[in-house]
């Protein structure tokens, strides 16, 4: 295990998948993170890569060829390897191997920084094409956070406060995990989710170029919450599992295949395209409060 810290935070991150384990607040003296409880869902804070989301048949054609990719990718499976290392900053890093190039035909170096200022922590996904072709490959962040935060208080109570009054439908998820061909309404110009258990039971909210860059859980009858920002990821969902004492906050460059997709991963929607040589980052933070 991994371990960040300064006056205000402690962070645990685990080199397998290079996957948040605790967000401790020591002012707040509040966990943050979900626990990972597998009567619910077994994972805490998944990194999604080298695609985000399911593949029609969990398949894809590149250069005439069929490649068999699960759901998310494999790099929150994958033993990442510690390349830098200081009390309030770490990188780790996957770069393709065998077992990759079998199911995903890019020679690719993929690096996760965490660091961490005063209250806040920040994550930087950073690509880098390493082939002498080019790289098709996207990219998103999955982290669960506990609701309630207090015991006191129930799921029910909490809502999230967008920072753009939005007007984005929610894309449906097939029961085979792929977008629907069309939106349906749910943002009127507002900018509120109230959260409540129900609102999860048919699958992940999925939304596309939300005017907002930030998102806020906000509970009337408490000052703890936390504010989650990204940038540069044109896709945004929001799960929980059944009936789960959290809500999943989940900026993407990607999104599973839709109905409509021919397979072929040059036309996926939302593949982020490098040159050889070319590289990329993404980042997103959350201040805990």
């Amino acid at each position: 295990m991994i371990y960040l810290e300064n006056t205000e935070l402690k962070i645990a991150i685990s080199e397998k998948g290079a996957e948040l384990q605790n967000i401790y607040n020591k002012e707040t003296q509040l966990e943050y993170l979900w626990d990972g409880d597998p009567a619910f869902w077994g994972k805490k804070s998944p990194v999604l890569f080298p695609i985000v989301g399911t593949l029609k048949n969990n398949q894809f054609a590149h250069n005439g060829e069929n490649f068999q990719l699960s759901r998310h990718g494999f790099a929150r499976d994958k033993q990442f390897k510690l390349t830098e290392s200081s009390s309030t900053r770490v990188s780790l890093t996957l770069d393709a191997d065998a077992e990759t190039l079998a199911q995903y035909p890019f020679l690719f170096r993929f690096t996760i920084v965490y660091e961490i200022h005063k209250n806040k922590l920040n994550c930087t996904y950073q690509i880098t094409n390493i082939d002498v072709k080019p790289l098709y490959f996207s990219v998103g962040a999955h982290p669960a956070f506990k609701v309630p935060l207090e015991v006191e208080f129930d799921f029910s109570q909490y809502y999230l406060e967008f920072s753009q009054p939005e007007i984005a439908g929610k894309w449906p998820i097939t029961a085979e995990g792929l977008i629907d061909e069309n939106p349906i309404p749910f943002f009127h110009s507002n900018n509120r989710i109230n959260l409540s258990k129900e609102l999860f039971y048919g699958d992940a909210l999925v939304f596309k170029h939300l005017e907002s860059s930030s998102i806020r859980l906000c509970n009337d009858q408490s000052k703890h919450g936390f504010l989650f920002s990204w940038s540069e990821f044109p896709y945004m969902g929001i799960w929980s599992a059944k009936d789960a004492p959290f809500v999943c906050i989940e900026p993407w460059c990607g999104i599973a295949d839709s109905v409509l997709a021919t397979g072929e991963l040059r036309e996926k929607e939302g593949m982020i395209l490098l040159t050889p040589g070319q590289n990329t980052a993404r980042t997103w933070s959350v201040e805990l409060y």
